[in-house]
């Protein structure tokens, strides 16, 4: 279980969130949605280790991970897959995933043999240069180099984003595939009805804080939801 505590916040002088709290229960899909500027991304990258909190707490399976290095966050099993994708573009889809063998989790071997599982079209494209790879496979790829650390809990942060309808419904599909293997999901969108489909739990943030939270359907029938989240 992930759970979050009052934290804050931000990038330099820039606070984004304040005194955030949420909860990721063990094997669920839980989503944090919100308009542009409403600090997930900062939340994301807090929980990861990328930000150093300003205040509030961060645990995992009961383990205080507050201002963890990234590194040391990845090998306590959470692994984030960032928005904009980030791969090593000169590098083949194989390479790509083998630099994410050094968090030393789980079998490697066992790992990529997952992840081309998971994704096909990976495994068609192993020898390819990331570069040469659609916006969607990117994402594919982006998403298995995460998997390659064997985590608990998988952080992603827009991946829809840029990506034509069509291909981000296949990312979605992915999405909900490594889901049914039983890992716990925390997907942060601004796409309210992608999200609202697909997690079992919503926490909706609005200029740094979480404003409503409960199961899909209750959080979409709300009038905060739109206010929230349009405001």
């Amino acid at each position: 279980m992930l759970n979050v505590s009052a934290l804050s916040s931000g990038y330099g002088r820039i606070r984004a969130l304040h005194q955030a709290d949420l909860t990721v229960p063990r094997g669920a899909l839980v989503a944090v949605i919100g308009a542009n500027g409403a600090g997930k991304s900062t939340l994301m990258n807090t929980i990861a280790g990328h930000h150093r909190p300003w205040s509030g707490t961060v645990t995992f399976a009961g383990r205080d991970i507050t201002g963890m290095p990234g590194h040391r966050v990845v090998r306590a099993g959470l692994a984030l897959v960032p928005e904009g994708r980030h791969v090593a573009a000169p590098l083949t889809v194989a390479e790509n995933l083998a630099i994410s063998r050094y968090a030393r989790r789980g079998n490697a071997r066992e790992r990529e043999a997952q992840v081309y599982e998971l994704f096909p079209r990976l495994a068609q494209r192993r020898g390819q240069q990331a570069a040469l790879l659609s916006g969607g496979e990117q994402q594919m790829l982006a998403m298995g180099r995460a998997l390659m650390t064997d985590p608990d809990l998988l952080l992603l942060d827009e991946p829809a984003m840029g990506l034509a309808p069509a291909v981000a419904d296949v990312v979605y599909e992915s999405l909900l595939r490594v889901h049914q293997t039983g890992m716990s999901v925390l997907l942060v969108e601004q796409n309210a009805e992608f999200a609202l489909s697909l997690c079992d739990h919503a926490y909706v943030l609005r200029r740094g804080e979480v404003v409503l939270s409960g199961p899909p359907g209750k959080v979409r029938d709300t009038p905060e939801f739109h206010d929230a989240y349009l405001g």
